[in-house]
């Protein structure tokens, strides 16, 4: 695989595509909001020189890197070459399923898709296309380029081959790739959808404040950071549809989503990207 496309230039888009040029890949990112693209830019731009500054990433990588990045606003041509389809759109199953469609009929019978969603049933959004043997699972962590866990989620369907280059693509982009069967929230977000949503209803009750209750995962049991300040990282809205979803899946209460996370939600509280969740981001906030 030598050209990969991201659709979808927010907080993971961006992200995936600035590990795939960094790693040598062609590659082209594209989403349907002209500004989001320029706004992709600045921030790859920006990740790559804070690497070049802490001595992460060399000035000719950086630079060879967004040689290698294109910006494309037309789908069709952004994934016309491509040898992977990474997608990073909202967490909605049906827009997810009628891009794949989308994509399908713009790529050559070859070409892999992988669908960057944290929760959402692999399996239904590969039957949306006439050729499941290719289509994956490939959850990135937030942020893409500090993060080395990437989840490959394979179906029933999903072919060995396939499995075998996308591993091969996520250990180039300096990941490491775990392989999981296709279920509800996969083995990362039923794990970390748990740790935060109790978290949220120990704020909610009064056991202790955030940073505490995030201190005492980070000093007590080793965890780079606590799971309050991941549910800001990762978004709290976006935290919220993958609890309902993982609830109305699973069945089981410990999913269910605190009134807490849904009043914050409610009031525009959705952590980093909005200023303000469980911390207080300031000019930290994206978009």
């Amino acid at each position: 695989m030598k050209r990969i496309a991201v659709v979808g230039a927010g907080t993971m888009g961006h992200g995936i595509a600035q590990v795939a040029a960094l790693a040598g890949f062609q590659t082209t990112l594209t989403d349907a909001a002209p500004d989001a693209l320029e706004r992709a830019r600045t921030r790859v731009r920006k990740n790559l020189d804070g690497g070049v500054s802490r001595g992460k990433v060399s000035k000719e990588d950086a630079d060879a890197a967004l040689t290698r990045l294109r910006l494309e606003a037309d789908l069709q041509e952004a994934v016309r070459e491509a040898d992977l389809v990474v997608e990073a759109i909202v967490e909605q199953l049906d827009a997810k399923a009628a891009l794949f469609r989308e994509v399908e009929d713009a790529t050559g019978p070859t070409t892999v898709l992988a669908t960057n969603t944290s929760s959402l049933s692999v399996t239904r959004i590969a039957r949306a296309t006439s050729r499941p043997d290719r289509v994956i699972g490939m959850h990135f962590f937030n942020p893409v380029h500090i993060m080395t866990l990437v989840e490959l989620v394979r179906t029933n369907e999903t072919s060995d081959e396939t499995v075998e280059q996308v591993h091969a693509v996520a250990q180039a982009m300096g990941k490491d790739p775990i392989v999981v069967r296709d279920s509800p929230g996969f083995a990362s977000s039923r794990l970390g959808v748990v740790l935060g949503l109790e978290a949220m209803r120990m704020v909610e009750q009064g056991v202790a404040a955030p940073a505490d209750i995030d201190k005492a995962l980070e000093l007590g049991y080793g965890h780079p950071m606590g799971p309050l300040k991941v549910s800001d990282l990762v978004g709290l809205d976006v935290r919220l549809a993958i609890a309902e979803y993982l609830h109305r899946e699973l069945k089981d209460a410990q999913y269910a989503p605190p009134e807490i996370l849904r009043r914050m939600v409610q009031s525009g509280e959705w952590g980093k990207k909005s200023g303000k969740g469980f911390y207080e981001w300031g000019n930290e906030k994206t978009s």
